[in-house]
């Protein structure tokens, strides 16, 4: 099940906004196009659209006709900055640019530039797959035989373009033979968690139950979650991290209930230039989002509706940090650090 393919001169990726009722694999052949379906969701999940933008701007370069280094090299930046314009919270996606705009650098001539982009678009893509095989591996140590786990949106091969950040935590404990249970919730407004997580946990064999949003103090209440386990699109230097709407409001059920909350992301998903959460940029998204569920309308016209994707979990709330590098602990900052300065830029 692969999330986003490269076929040497276009992509192929599943489009999720067509799951579960149907599995519908898009050949995209223009940066435009990437674009546009990184932000219509086509293809989401913060490692995920990391490589998906890195792939834009290989395909972008290969489009680019200029033969002069430097025309090359100012209508390559048109096309970064077209990509980086689609979603403004995931950390992998600049970082994934970033590294994309160094690439650029590499060749002597146009032709050179352009193989060192599809190369290093190759390798975002095996880096991120490796890193969420690692961080499942380190992150499924945490489960313990007979847990139920909640977690919230989704997080799985689809969501990172590898094989998952806390959705292949569990999977790799599963794998391992630990008898597990899960709680997904549905994840409002656009019901990944009931739509795409429900639908990868059914394809894993993995016992789960789905549950709206506003169950999960219920089931907490009553013992029933000995863990949360979630995904992020960019954790600042101090631990405070941005995922899904819904999740802080988990953390805090979770540390009333002394129950460990975990977030599990690969190192790309961390930006130790922001000291805290509060820098971190939250995306508004479209009302309709809000007031229509597959195009039905649920709610009056002309309602005022507010739509972030995102919000942040203060670090006190957060047990630990599962990235590919290690597990980090309180005091986040100095594992954060630790962790980057063996880190190749």
């Amino acid at each position: 099940m692969k999330a986003i393919e490269w076929l040497g001169n276009r992509v192929r990726i599943l489009d999720q906004t067509r799951l579960p009722q149907e599995e519908v694999y898009l050949e995209l052949s223009r940066y435009q196009d990437i674009a546009s379906a990184i932000a219509e969701l086509k293809i989401r999940g913060a490692p995920a659209i990391g490589v998906a933008g890195a792939y834009a701007v290989a395909l972008g370069a290969l489009e680019i006709k200029a033969t002069a280094k430097t025309e090359f090299l100012r209508k390559l930046q048109a096309i970064i900055q077209t990509i980086a314009s689609t979603r403004p919270t995931a950390r992998n996606l600049f970082r994934a640019l970033e590294r994309m705009g160094r690439a650029s650098e590499s060749g002597k001539n146009v032709d050179q530039i352009k193989t060192a982009l599809v190369n290093e678009a190759i390798a975002i893509h095996t880096g991120e797959a490796e890193a969420t095989r690692r961080l499942s591996q380190l992150g499924a140590e945490l489960l313990k035989d007979g847990f139920t786990i909640l977690t919230h949106c989704n997080t799985g091969a689809l969501a990172t373009a590898g094989y998952g950040t806390a959705f292949g935590v569990i999977k790799k404990a599963w794998e391992r033979g630990k008898k597990l249970r899960v709680f997904a919730t549905e994840t409002r407004p656009l019901l990944q968690g009931a739509r795409i997580t429900a639908w990868e946990l059914n394809k894993a064999g993995i016992p789960f139950t789905l549950i709206t949003d506003s169950m999960t103090g219920y089931f907490m209440s009553r013992g029933e979650v000995d863990c949360v386990i979630v995904g992020a699109d960019r954790i600042a230097l101090n631990g405070d991290t941005a995922n899904k709407i819904g999740t802080y409001t988990l953390a805090v059920l979770a540390k009333e209930h002394n129950i460990p909350f975990y977030v599990a992301a690969p190192t790309t998903t961390i930006d130790p230039s922001l000291a805290s959460g509060a820098e971190i940029p939250i995306e508004q998204r479209s009302s309709d989002e809000v007031t229509r569920i597959q195009g039905i309308s649920i709610a009056p016209e002309g309602v005022d509706v507010a739509n972030p994707a995102f919000d942040v979990t203060p670090h006190p709330y957060i047990t630990a940090i599962i990235t590919e590098s290690g597990i980090i602990r309180q005091p986040f900052g100095e594992g954060i650090k630790e962790i980057f300065r063996n880190l190749s830029p």
